[in-house]
Formats: structure tokens, C-alpha cells, sequence
């Protein structure tokens, strides 16, 4: 017996020295556990005098961890010593056992870590719902205090800072959000996104030499106060946007020069550049998925097998397009463009389904000689509560079109024009490349446009910062609103902005932050207050 029980200690009290287990019971609900202390003495907790003198002895139960997917009842036998120090203050104290009980505690250590760890991990109504899974009677509040309870992680020097700001109340509350740049570590929360605020964090730490930060004057300002001594780092992909934006007014600025563009017409194929077989294939293909996304499924497939022809490899090929490699993946597998976009011509109800009769009624009656404004207005007073868009669709493509008259293509679009001059060139379709060179050739303007903006994506991709003074100049000079203006205000921040444009150091890493704390929000529903968000941030892994 002495060995079986010699046993189940090991097995229940594998890393608590000094406790003896007397007797187990498992009949019944739970396993009750009964134990002792074994050394022979304790300390005093006040004066650290050692004694072996008992007063009395009492039985504790604490809760436990379940085992084998039922309730333990610990019965541990604790004695009260006198302290026979005479010049201490206390007469008796009750002895402890490290890593399974604490003063006052009503459950051991490891069931405590391990609801701190569930509380981290999924707060409170989450973790009080797997915490009954396993056998853990808990509540949600009782979980947040343990989290609560969990100490700060240490301290650390860091060389290299990143800071951005998150929202606490969308719109509203906004903070700041302190990571180590090197580790991804986040360090600290901050209640405010001012300069007030981070300017003490900054003092508080002069052993920073890099700052990474996007362009917000608040940052700029407490690292100037506080920070002197460390290289500001402004953040490539705000730089980026900052330009897109600058790029979609000057677009907008010139949006006269949209309108009545010469139609695109695609250069055919050369018929011996195509082979027969896929000719066959063609004229067998009689039913291709059509639209959007089809056409630009058939160029993404043709560009992706291209550059695998040319022996570039998977990896390669992500990199070079910015594309994912999930997504880089399914087209290379793809031996049909048409295999892309299958199950996608499901055709949903639509609330003009049962005005569709009528509408093909009065359009043949009229030989197609009635607006379509009209017919919206005469199926809204019969109940139809769509948009006139859906009508204008549907009668284009589905109702005959009165012959000799082809309505003219609708002008592109200032966003489509601003996408066609951000984005990577490899990017684009044949369709947009050719709508993309007749834009640029009607406009001047935007011929410069997107000459400067090739040049800055040069400038980023590259590091070669040393060339922003010239590229300031050059934009400046060109007086196109929305780009010189975006140039001008690069002077205000030079140094940060050269250093982003040199550097390796960048703000992805806060970024990726700023998201976990979303998340961490989003599992509290909102309803957590700053004090345990920062902690469940703080104590947070970075990948969980």
C-alpha cells in the first residue's frame, strides 16, 4: 500500500516537495486526496526564524485540477507553529506549501496558473465555458481576476521601438501601442495617442536608437522631446498610401480628360500563333464564363503559366507579383483558365425576376423605342423597390438592342484610373494596360502623374532614399494638385522619410499588433475596460 501511494504522489505532486499523500478515496463524485506536510518545521513568514514547536493543526481544501475527468477534493493537513523568536512581533503562524497553496488561497497553484492561462487565452464568458468543459468550476469574473492578478512581464532595454496608434472606441478613444522592433514584442499600451503620453514612455527608455512610426505629427513630436538621440523611421506603406491618395486627386483634378476616349480595340491573335488544338478546344468551348472576373481570371492564368514557362519557380513567382502563395498555387495548378472561375455563373434570384415579363412585354412593343428610365418608373408604381441600375443592366444585356445604335462605353472611373497608375504594372490586363496607355496619351498631366509615381515605387522598393531630394524637386515643380502637395509636405518630415526610403526598419511589425489587439477586443465584445486589455495584450504570445 505505502508503494501505491508512494506512486499516485508522484503522479499527483510531481514537482511539490514536502507533501506525503495518506490516503485516496475514489468512490463517489469526486476523488477525494487526503495529504500531509513532511518537514518537520517552518519558517516564520515575519522573521524568518525556523521552529518545530506545533500549536495545533487543521485541514485545508483547496481546489484542484480534475483528474481523469473528475472533480479532486484535496484534504491537506496543515500545522500551526509558535514562533519562539522573542523579539518577534507574531506568536503563531500557519506553515505553507510553495507551489501548491498561498495564505488565505482556496485553490493550489496550478489550478490558479491554469485559469490564468484560460483567461488569457479566451476571457471571460469563453473561458468560463471551457473551463466547465473540463471540470473547472469557475466563473467569467473570477477568470478576469486572474488575469488580473498575473505580474507585468519584465522589463527589458529595447534598441529598436515601433509605435502606432488602435482604436479603443472607434472613432472615438483611440491609443498607442509600444512594440520591440527586433523581438515584435509589444511592450507597452498607452491610453492616448498624443505626444503627452508617449513622450515619458520615450524618456523612461534612452537606450532607443530606432524609432519606427508612421507620419502622425504626435509621434514625430515626442520623439523629437524625448528621444533625440534616435533615428526616426517613417513607414514605407503609409508613405505609399499617402502617395495613392495624392494620386487619386490629381486624377480627379483632371477628370475632363476621361471622357469621349477612343474605343479599345484588343490586336487579335495571330492565327499561327495559335495552336490547333487549343483552337479546337475553343470552338468546342462554346459556353465560357464571361465578365469581370473571368477576364481577369484568363489573364492572371496566362501570366502565372508564362512565368513558370520562363523556369521562374512558386516562390519566385509570389514574390515577383506580390501575389499569396495559396493563390499563386491554385492558378499554376489550373490547366484551364475556364477551370478558375467554375461555379461561378450561379445565377441568384433577383427582385426584377417577376417584373422581367412585363419589361420584355413593353420593350418589344415599343421596338426597344422607350427609355429606360421609363420602365423603371413604370414598374415601381407596380411594386418594384430595386435601383434603376438593375433595370439598366438587365435590359443591356439580356433585352435586343435597336440596330445601328451602340451605346457608348461609360468613361473609366477615377479610382479605376488611379488603380491602373499605383499598381504594379504586372498586375494589370491587357484590357487595362491598353485603357491605361490611350489615358495617358489624351492627358499630359497624368502622363506625369504616373511617370512620378513609378519613380517613387522605385525609390521604395529599391531603398534608394538618396534620390527623394530630386524627386521632391521634379514633383513640386510639376504643379499637379494632389502629388506636389504630397511632395511639399515630405520637407516637413525629411529625415524619416529618407530613412524609410534607406532602411530595412519598417511598421509591419506594429501592424501586426495593432491586429492581435483587434482580435483580443473583438473576444471581449468591446465591453473590456484599457487595464485589461493592456494585460491581456502584454501577457499575450504573438502567435496566439
Amino acid at each position: 500500500m505505502n508503494e501505491v501511494l508512494s506512486r499516485l504522489q508522484e503522479l499527483l505532486f510531481p514537482s511539490v516537495p514536502g507533501v506525503a499523500v495518506v490516503a485516496i478515496d475514489a468512490h463517489g463524485e469526486a476523488i477525494r486526496v487526503e495529504a500531509r506536510c513532511t518537514p518537520a518545521g517552518a519558517a516564520c513568514p515575519d522573521c524568518a526564524h525556523w521552529t518545530e514547536r506545533v500549536h495545533s493543526s487543521y485541514l485545508r481544501f483547496p481546489a484542484d485540477l480534475p483528474a481523469a475527468g473528475r472533480r479532486v477534493q484535496l484534504a491537506l493537513r496543515v500545522r500551526r507553529f509558535f514562533c519562539t523568536a522573542s523579539a518577534c512581533g507574531r506568536r503563531t503562524f500557519v506553515e505553507q506549501v510553495p507551489g501548491l497553496t498561498r495564505r488565505h488561497g482556496r485553490v493550489t497553484e496550478r489550478l490558479r496558473r491554469a485559469m490564468s492561462e484560460i483567461g488569457l487565452a479566451l476571457a471571460g464568458r469563453a473561458g468560463a465555458r471551457l473551463a466547465g468543459v473540463m471540470g473547472i468550476a469557475t466563473s467569467r469574473t473570477t477568470l478576469l481576476r486572474r488575469v488580473m492578478d498575473l505580474p507585468d512581464p519584465a522589463a527589458t532595454q529595447p534598441r529598436a521601438v515601433g509605435v502606432d496608434d488602435f482604436a479603443l472606441r472607434r472613432g472615438h478613444v483611440y491609443g498607442t501601442v509600444v512594440i520591440d522592433a527586433e523581438t515584435h514584442q509589444v511592450l507597452d499600451l498607452l491610453p492616448e495617442r498624443d505626444a503627452a503620453t508617449l513622450a515619458p514612455w520615450l524618456a523612461a527608455h534612452p537606450e532607443i536608437e530606432v524609432i519606427c512610426r508612421d507620419r502622425a505629427g504626435a509621434y514625430a513630436d515626442a520623439a523629437d522631446t524625448a528621444a533625440p538621440q534616435a533615428l526616426q523611421v517613417a513607414d514605407r506603406f503609409h508613405l505609399w498610401q499617402n502617395l495613392a491618395s495624392a494620386v487619386e486627386k490629381t486624377v480627379a483634378d483632371h477628370r475632363s480628360c476621361l471622357r469621349d476616349l477612343l474605343p479599345i480595340t484588343p490586336v487579335p491573335e495571330p492565327a499561327w500563333e495559335t495552336p490547333a488544338d487549343t483552337a479546337a478546344g475553343q470552338e468546342a468551348e462554346t459556353d465560357d464564363p464571361t465578365g469581370k472576373f473571368a477576364e481577369r481570371a484568363r489573364a492572371h492564368h496566362a501570366l502565372v503559366h508564362d512565368l513558370l514557362a520562363q523556369g521562374m519557380s512558386l516562390r519566385g513567382v509570389t514574390r515577383h507579383l506580390g501575389w499569396g502563395r495559396h493563390t499563386v498555387q491554385r492558378y499554376a495548378r489550373a490547366v484551364r483558365w475556364q477551370d478558375m472561375v467554375k461555379g461561378r455563373k450561379r445565377q441568384l434570384p433577383s427582385k426584377l425576376d417577376p417584373f422581367k415579363p412585363y419589361l420584355a412585354g413593353r420593350w418589344a412593343e415599343t421596338e426597344g423605342n422607350m427609355t429606360i428610365l421609363d420602365l423603371h418608373r413604370e414598374i415601381t408604381e407596380r411594386g418594384f423597390r430595386g435601383h434603376y441600375s438593375t433595370v439598366r443592366d438587365w435590359i443591356r444585356r439580356d433585352l435586343p438592342q435597336r440596330e445601328g445604335i451602340t451605346p457608348a462605353p461609360p468613361p473609366p472611373s477615377v479610382r479605376q484610373v488611379t488603380g491602373w497608375l499605383t499598381r504594379h504594372p504586372a498586375t494589370l490586363t491587357e484590357e487595362e494596360k491598353l485603357h491605361r496607355k490611350a489615358v495617358l496619351d489624351r492627358c499630359p498631366e497624368l502622363a506625369s502623374a504616373a511617370e512620378l509615381t513609378s519613380s517613387f515605387a522605385e525609390m521604395l522598393t529599391t531603398l534608394s532614399g538618396d534620390r527623394l531630394p530630386e524627386w521632391i524637386t521634379e514633383a513640386t515643380t510639376a504643379s499637379l494638385s494632389g502629388i506636389s502637395s504630397f511632395a511639399a509636405g515630405l520637407n516637413n518630415d525629411l529625415d524619416a522619410v529618407t530613412a524609410g526610403l534607406t532602411t530595412e526598419w519598417n511598421s509591419g511589425p506594429v501592424e501586426g499588433a495593432v491586429n492581435r489587439i483587434k482580435m483580443i477586443k473583438r473576444q471581449m465584445f468591446g465591453r473590456a475596460g484599457f487595464d485589461l486589455l493592456r494585460k491581456r495584450v502584454l501577457l499575450s504570445r504573438p502567435n496566439s
